[in-house]
């Protein structure tokens, strides 16, 4: 449990740096880009993100399964939020970044949110299924700047950069939930698609 709970810290500490440069960058084009080293590093490192993990639920709900994937977004919740409210005081010139972001967001629909959040976790689980299928990096290298350049809303970045805005509030929090099930609910979108077709396309006996 311990082993489960430290791969989501060390995904959770990689999202947060992928957060900073994306802050850090005048070009939303280049932080886009280059926030894809954090999937990069968590998938060649085999650590735990939730919205990489949270799409496999559909074909192993089996109890170590969920254990993996709770226990890694608490560690990616713990390592975000920690990092975050750290560069807020460290780092103040980031801190307005984030905290320009995070109000942008907060003045959202809910609808929207909830739409933007499950686009996210579709391209997400995109990004780790192809590259675990496929062994390319290339839906990693496209799919983390689409989301990020479309809007999309990633829960876990989203921890790190309400942490960094300094925005702790109940309305954060209750934002954050949404985004969460979005992207649970996303990043199970294509395989719940994969196994109908497999169910039409299995020959009647």
């Amino acid at each position: 449990m311990i082993r489960r709970f430290i791969d989501g810290v060390a995904a959770g500490v990689l999202i947060a740096i992928g957060g900073c440069v994306y802050l850090a960058c005048d070009s939303k084009y280049v932080g886009a880009a280059l926030f894809s080293v954090a999937l990069l590093s968590i998938c060649f490192k085999g650590y735990s993100l939730f919205t990489g993990k949270v799409g496999y639920l559909v074909n192993d709900h089996s109890r170590n399964a969920w254990s993996v994937l709770l226990l890694g977004l608490l560690g990616n919740a713990a390592a975000t939020c920690g990092l975050g409210l750290l560069i807020h005081a460290a780092m103040p010139h980031l801190g307005q970044a984030a905290l320009a972001i995070c109000t942008a967001k907060l003045e959202q629909t809910l609808l929207g949110t909830a739409v933007r959040s499950v686009l996210c976790g579709a391209l997400m689980y995109l990004a780790v299924s192809i590259y675990k299928e496929k062994n390319t990096i290339a839906g990693i290298l496209f799919c983390v700047p689409v989301f990020i350049l479309s809007g999309f809303e990633h829960s876990i970045a989203n921890m790190f950069y309400f942490g960094a805005s300094g925005m702790v509030s109940f309305r954060a929090f209750r934002y954050i939930c949404v985004v969460i099930v979005g992207n649970a609910l996303g990043g199970m979108l294509f395989p719940l698609l994969d196994n109908l077709g497999k169910k039409k396309e299995a020959p009647h006996v």
